[in-house]
């Protein structure tokens, strides 16, 4: 029998190592975020509404690979491991950088796009990675902590870009790709593998590598297919942001690219923040239902306000209350995981990664083309985020009829 004291050691260092990584992910993901549109736009002849078409088209196009790749990914990490998937899924993303630091056309840049949504698993498998190495009733404060780590990304990294994008669009793509393939090396040598032989699916399943396979999985399990349902749409809603931020604030209230980057500090502080200190304070209090209703409202509440603000002070003001939307990844993640065994984490992961596949594929062609079309016909420029806010109240409702917050004892016997 092994020492209790050494598992929970391994376990603090695996944590440890899977949130180092997160950061770097998050970081250099971040870096890209207030330059591609505008790289977008360059190759575009400078037309707004044309790099807000473009957006779409980019952003679809990821989440069909997505939809299509997501759960044979997630499939491969409970047959193989958590790590090997990771390591594949970072060498994508170091490509994709590299395809945006040097591509002549957008068409060049979709085919980086492309080979990234067809890799791109490092978060979801980052929480069936932490799924397996942490009690279930601790996840949630260990989801919000992930969630952090995804902040810091939108705390550093759009700064990063923006600083290095001043004179060079190009600059902060190569900064990028030299974080990742760093991130790679460090996962390469210092990662351990989460998911001992022995918990591992016997088998690799092809009818469940597929997305209508594994979406069977939600439906299996009792309460299952409503949490993923609230997942989708706030999915659905959270794309708009990085669909039409950087165009539509400096459209409607001229930021610029340095100004976009220290915003994104802000949003990330207020993340960090949140994640950090407030998930697993609020979710030991008042449980993960609560928690994630409290994340749905004050997510459509910051929806509105941002939609409405006619100066970008008062879109500023918004950000506490949108930085409370923090709750619902945590709160979501700690009930979902606790409805499926140690050789499903994967597949769960993939199956809900093959939704937000179905999301990158709707979101940025609702949200860019209503936010082309209120350009175009002078209606609204806040009509987009009004759409993502009506999205998230209706996940509240879902939630609030089918969230059922699991009784401590059944709990402690998972």
């Amino acid at each position: 029998m092994s020492d209790p004291t050494t598992a929970a050691a391994g376990r603090r260092a695996s944590f440890g190592f899977i949130f180092a990584l997160a950061v770097m992910n998050s970081v250099s993901f971040g870096i890209m975020i207030p330059i591609l549109p505008n790289l977008i736009k360059t190759l575009a002849g400078g037309d707004t509404a044309a790099a807000s078409e473009w957006n779409v088209v980019f952003a679809t196009s990821w989440g069909i690979m997505q939809f299509f790749c997501g759960p044979l990914l997630g499939m491969l990490s409970d047959r193989f491991g958590r790590r090997p998937v990771l390591l594949l899924s970072l060498l994508g993303l170091g490509v994709d950088f590299l395809f945006m630091a040097f591509a002549p056309t957008l068409w060049w840049l979709l085919l980086g796009r492309l080979l990234n949504g067809a890799t791109a698993a490092s978060f979801s498998t980052a929480n069936a990675y932490l799924a397996d190495v942490t009690a279930p009733q601790d996840r949630a404060k260990v989801f919000g902590w992930m969630g952090s780590a995804f902040s810091f990304g939108f705390l550093v990294g759009p700064v990063i870009g923006g600083l290095l994008g001043g004179d060079d669009l190009r600059l902060p793509f190569l900064a990028a790709a030299a974080l990742t393939f760093v991130n790679f090396l460090y996962g390469l040598f210092v990662l351990p593998e989460s998911l001992p032989p022995e918990r591992r699916a016997k088998a690799y399943d092809w009818k469940r590598a597929n997305p209508l396979g594994s979406l069977r999985l939600l439906r299996s399990r009792l309460g299952l297919l409503p949490l993923a349902g609230v997942g989708f749409l706030f999915q659905f809603a959270h794309i708009v942001l990085p669909t039409i931020f950087v165009l539509y604030t400096a459209h409607r209230y001229g930021w610029s690219i340095q100004f976009q980057g220290v915003m994104f500090f802000l949003t990330g502080a207020l993340g960090i923040v949140v994640q950090m200190v407030l998930v697993g304070a609020t979710v030991k209090r008042l449980g993960e239902r609560r928690t994630l209703l409290i994340g749905l409202l004050a997510g459509a509440g910051g929806f509105f306000w941002y939609g409405w603000a006619p100066i970008g002070w008062a879109y500023l003001l918004g950000t506490p209350l949108f930085a409370l939307s923090g709750f619902i990844m945590p709160g979501l993640q700690g009930l979902m995981t606790r409805k499926v065994e140690p050789h499903e984490q994967g597949q769960l992961q993939g199956a809900t990664q093959s939704l937000n596949g179905i999301a990158a594929m709707m979101g940025p062609a609702l949200f860019g083309l209503v936010y082309a079309w209120s350009l175009r016909g002078h209606h609204p420029e806040g009509l987009a985020i009004w759409l993502a806010a009506g999205l998230l109240l209706a996940a509240f409702v879902l939630a609030f009829a089918a969230a059922r917050q699991p009784a401590p004892a059944a709990a402690a016997a998972e």
